[in-house]
């Protein structure tokens, strides 16, 4: 294993010893970050330890202790401190708290509901993924100050909350779970279809919600909705070798050189899709991963089963019901029932949320390709152009305006198709 992995596999459990054994949790996540980044520096150096994570554990509570002992913190905390000062700085001594695997715990406290949702996105990252403030920035296109104080925001509306590093009493359970799985759908989906920049796919990010997700669902195997969107982002994220071109431009789905998508992905997604439908009640995700999972094992195009889609998106649409989704049913009503037919469920859209977006005008586009009114389908392609942040997206929107023809759709709504 990569010196990075381990480092981002080892994060939570360190971060989760650490906060059992001193509290603190925003002091303590601070001391692991410093951890990590000194184990990244040093170990590809000096080579990974025996006992990485006691390793990290130590170098992370000699912080710790090192912040209490400056705020003269009470008499436990120098006891601590007097025992980890005769450490030798180079050789940590192994760890002696419970081998313990805290990562749900901190998912939990991560997605608390005093801490806003770009901020559960971020610290998630950052405690969870073992992600640097630098990284994250980065692939949220901001200044590392900005989000430094976006995490920094987070750890004090927890502390200010009285959050307890303990997993949400049972009838809290339920409803934090579903902010947790927003926030790995949310991850995955900027890492998959970046919403600015000039990449089209940020791997890093797709990879870690898809990391962070198994990790959820080894912990919660029984759990339709977190299996089902396990299966979402493995049948979704199997399509990413062909979404773009050698110049790094979008090709979209119908366009596709399907034997170039992972197999061995989709195979896992669609078991893990049959077995999350068996699981009720029946949830957002399962519904989207059994969409995906027909994308998936169509041949192409002409072949999808459009009339188990179409109906599937109604289903989601009447349990969870939100543009985007009314959005995709469109396009699948359109495939079913003709454009006219899909560009009338958009007209529903156009006083929503959506109506300043530029996959609406997007999606308007395709159908009128497919209806035959070229004119009409360069002016909304222009328009979408002219919306999207995306660089990849832009290019192809703007390829589509030149010379309409019936391909696409071009930019379906993340996460669904």
């Amino acid at each position: 294993m990569r010196v990075e992995d381990l480092v981002r596999d080892l994060a939570p459990q360190v971060l989760g010893a650490l906060v059992r054994r001193h509290g603190q949790f925003d002091a303590c996540e601070d001391a692991v970050q410093e951890a990590l980044l000194t184990a990244s520096e040093r170990w590809p150096v000096d080579g990974v330890p025996d006992n990485p994570r006691a390793w990290l554990t130590t170098v992370a509570s000699r912080r710790v202790v090192d912040d209490v002992r400056s705020a003269t913190a009470r008499r436990r905390r120098e006891e601590t401190a007097a025992a980890l000062a005769g450490l030798a700085p180079d050789t940590p001594a192994p760890e002696r708290a419970p081998g313990v695997d805290d990562s749900l715990v901190l998912l939990f406290l991560c997605c608390h509901p005093a801490v806003t949702p770009a901020s559960q996105v971020a610290l998630t990252l950052r405690a969870v993924g073992g992600l640097t403030t630098a990284e994250i920035a980065a692939a949220f296109l901001v200044p590392d100050a900005t989000m430094g104080a976006r995490i920094s925001r987070a750890k004090q509306q927890i502390r200010a909350a009285g959050a307890r590093f303990a997993m949400p009493p049972a009838p809290e359970r339920s409803a934090r779970l579903a902010v947790v799985l927003h926030v790995l759908y949310l991850v995955f989906n900027e890492g998959y279809t970046a919403t600015s920049g000039d990449a089209l796919v940020r791997t890093d990010l797709a990879s870690e919600a898809i990391r962070l997700t198994r990790m959820l669902h080894r912990r919660l195997p029984d759990d339709g909705e977190v299996a089902g969107l396990l299966a979402l982002m493995l049948l979704t994220d199997a399509r990413r070798p062909a979404r773009t071109g050698p110049e790094g431009d979008l090709v979209p789905l119908a366009e596709q050189d399907r034997s170039r998508w992972d197999h061995d992905l989709i195979a896992e997604g669609t078991a893990l899709v049959g077995a999350a439908l068996t699981r009720p009640p029946l949830g957002p995700y399962q519904l989207q991963a059994a969409i995906a999972a027909l994308h998936d094992e169509a041949a192409d195009t002409d072949s999808t089963d459009w009339p188990q889609i179409a109906a599937l998106y109604t289903v989601l649409d009447h349990i969870a019901p939100n543009p985007v989704v009314s959005l995709n049913r469109a396009v699948a009503v359109a495939m079913t029932d003709g454009p006219e037919a899909g560009l009338c469920l958009l007209d529903e859209l156009d006083d929503g949320p959506l109506a300043t977006q530029h996959r609406l005008p997007a999606v308007r586009a395709h159908l009128l390709e497919l209806a035959g009114d070229a004119d009409a389908a360069r002016g909304y392609y222009r328009l979408a152009a002219q919306r999207t942040a995306s660089s990849p997206e832009r290019r192809y929107l703007l390829a589509r305006a030149a010379t309409p023809g019936g391909h696409g759709p071009p930019t379906t709504p993340k996460g669904t198709t």
